[in-house]
């Protein structure tokens, strides 16, 4: 099982370099399904794996000038803020049995995995619904400071919570409400991932304790798949293989729901 998680991880690492976003989704499944690892400690994997490949990726789209710093900080303010806090703050003192239905049991853990089981429903349907229009190819559109911060603490929440970098809101948000080219978009989404995941992972540091003989190859692994996506999406025609992921991403979401609500329940 553990060979498939470090495939998983390069694929991750592919999807962030290819279309910017959306491969993190996977990440917690696979930590959790192919690795067994707890799901609040996964998240923790998690945005340690998810920031150093958007780090690597953000560094190829910086190095062909499509990464909008502006938009990155506005935006990064509110989002580190709020992962900080949830991360450093909220997580440590959330129970770990929440409440109880009948003779059914609410955990932390089990309601972290349905609350990425829907998350994950709903950044497929954003993959695989009709493309975004990317803006004119203009590299200094105004940014709206209010805006900016309320979307970011949005994706600073979803971050904090699950670990997931967010990139499926992202990029929408740049496209449409800050007017970015599609590349600036996509480098600049994958900056804001970066510093939203690495700054939430200083935060658990404190508090949890990390196999890093783990967690370091499947990082190595899935910062190598950035590369390579970055390349590839050269060459492909990005879109079409962000409507398949997107299907992918739909039925692994529904698996996590019926796994964890009927299955693990048998």
């Amino acid at each position: 099982m553990e060979i498939a998680g470090y495939v998983a991880a390069l694929l991750i690492g592919i999807s962030l370099g290819l279309i910017g976003g959306g491969g993190s989704i996977l990440t917690i499944p696979v930590l959790v399904y192919l690795f067994h690892i707890k799901p609040t400690l996964a998240t923790g994997y998690s945005l340690f794996i998810v920031g150093c490949s958007s780090l690597a990726g953000a560094y190829k789209y910086w190095r062909r000038g499509f990464i909008n710093f502006k938009a990155a900080f506005y935006f990064g303010i509110a989002s580190i803020l709020t992962v900080l806090l949830i991360r450093k703050l909220l997580m440590p003192v959330i129970p770990e049995d929440l409440f109880t239905i009948r003779n059914f049991v609410v955990t932390k853990s089990l309601l972290t995995m349905l609350l990425f089981g829907v998350v994950m429903i709903f950044a497929s349907l954003n993959m695989i619904q009709k493309p975004v229009t990317p803006a004119a190819d203009n590299h200094d559109q105004p940014i709206r400071l209010t805006k900016a911060l309320l979307r970011g603490v949005a994706v600073g929440t979803l971050t904090g919570l699950l670990g997931a970098g967010g990139g499926f809101l992202i990029i929408p948000v740049l496209v449409f409400s800050f007017h970015l080219p599609m590349k600036d978009a996509i480098g600049t989404s994958l900056l804001i991932i970066a510093m939203n995941s690495l700054s939430g992972f200083a935060g658990d540091l404190f508090h949890q304790q990390f196999d890093w003989q783990r967690l370091l190859p499947l990082t190595a692994i899935a910062v190598t798949g950035t590369f390579i996506g970055r390349r590839l999406g050269q060459d492909m025609a990005g879109e079409r293989l962000k409507k398949w992921f997107g299907w992918f991403v739909l039925v692994m979401g529904i698996y996590i729901i019926m796994h964890e609500v009927f299955f693990k329940q048998l």
